[in-house]
């Protein structure tokens, strides 16, 4: 099971936070500010792949990948292959290039809500949904539609502007 996602820029800032089970928010920012010093301490030549147990306990390990100045990190325990989760955040990281048009911190920043919405499409509840990026771009663009729509069909009320 994935048990969280995280987007930290390279000065330790989060910018996504997404655990699957429940952590207190000071629980949340101790986590990230743990996982920012293992990630920054380590080489380069170094594998991805980190033991994290004791930050989450036995057999829960995390792997990340970083993209211009974001670390993309997944947590998840041995049921999961790490390599799968390489190939799932690479899935991540392509959709939102797909739907932001080669996106950045900022993107991520200002849109945190269709960052969450294109998450949520690939894993929901800690369980792997879609691994296509072609699909959740296409998932995301009929619900952006969908909204759009609806909005429009809002009768004006006098003196509101939307």
């Amino acid at each position: 099971m994935i048990r969280g996602v995280i987007i930290i820029n390279d000065q330790g800032k989060p910018r996504l936070i997404k655990f699957y089970e429940f952590q207190p928010p000071d629980k949340q920012q101790e986590l990230v500010r743990s996982i920012y010093r293992v990630l920054c301490s380590r080489a380069e030549n170094v594998s991805n792949f980190v033991k994290a147990d004791s930050l989450f306990g036995p057999d829960v390990r995390l792997v990340y990948k970083t993209f211009a100045t974001l670390y993309f990190v997944f947590i998840f325990d041995k049921s999961e292959n790490e390599l799968a989760m390489i190939d799932l955040m690479q899935v991540f990281v392509e959709t939102l290039n797909k739907c932001f048009r080669e996106v950045c911190e900022l993107d991520i920043v200002f849109n945190f809500y269709k960052v969450h919405m294109i998450l949520d499409e690939i894993i929901l509840g800690g369980q792997v949904l879609e691994t296509s990026s072609e699909e959740v771009a296409n998932a995301v663009d009929a619900i952006s539609r969908l909204e759009k729509n609806a909005n429009s069909m809002i009768p004006s009320i006098p003196g509101w502007q939307r």
